[in-house]
């Protein structure tokens, strides 16, 4: 157990710094409020674990080896996130209709699958089992996943939840989602660094 505290903190400070799971979970927070945002955290728990899961037992590899397929995973995931970034940019506190939700569990699960950040910390965490058997590097990594970053989404839908009682005037809170969009608008970029 003790030997694994390394890939512990690696993934628990890869998945707490800022990129989109943290700018979204944190925006639907103080967007939506905790409660309405828990699907969407127990959603992206799940889906982490599901892409370390994956990325443990070789698909990374796989990706990784065709570069037509991690292009195309490249613009799908800039798209996504520029999409969600401009939905962030128009978001309106006044507006409470279908359109403008936090993300359902399924959402949040399928997310991951073109989430850069996500797969970045899944590709550099595997060194960190790699003296394991696939099917356990696999498991450990998809427990650690989901583990730590249900942890880490709880807490950054709990502080944008509290952020939403600083932003109570509707300037404040379009400076506030304007900040939140160009971060995420930013991560869309990154994808191909």
């Amino acid at each position: 157990m003790s030997d694994l505290f390394p890939l512990f903190g690696f993934v628990f400070f890869g998945l707490f710094s800022p990129g989109p799971n943290v700018i979204l979970i944190t925006a639907s927070g103080a967007r939506f409020g905790f409660q309405r945002t828990v699907p969407h955290v127990l959603g992206v728990a799940l889906g982490v674990g599901i892409t370390a899961f994956v990325t443990g037992a070789g698909i990374g590899t796989l990706i990784a080896a065709q570069p037509v397929l991690e292009t195309v995973l490249k613009v799908a995931a800039s798209l996504w996130i520029l999409w969600m970034a401009y939905n962030l940019w128009h978001s309106d506190p006044a507006e409470n209709t279908q359109a403008h939700r936090p993300f359902t569990f399924v959402e949040a699960i399928l997310f991951q699958w073109v989430n850069p950040k996500v797969w970045a910390v899944a590709f550099s965490a595997t060194v960190y089992v790699a003296m394991m058997p696939p099917l356990q590097q696999a498991g450990t990594l998809a427990a650690t996943f989901s583990t730590l970053n249900l942890g880490v989404c709880v807490f950054w839908a709990t502080a944008g939840s509290l952020l939403s009682y600083l932003l109570t005037n509707p300037a404040a809170w379009r400076i506030f989602m304007r900040m939140m969009a160009l971060a995420l608008a930013a991560f869309s970029v990154l994808v191909f660094l």
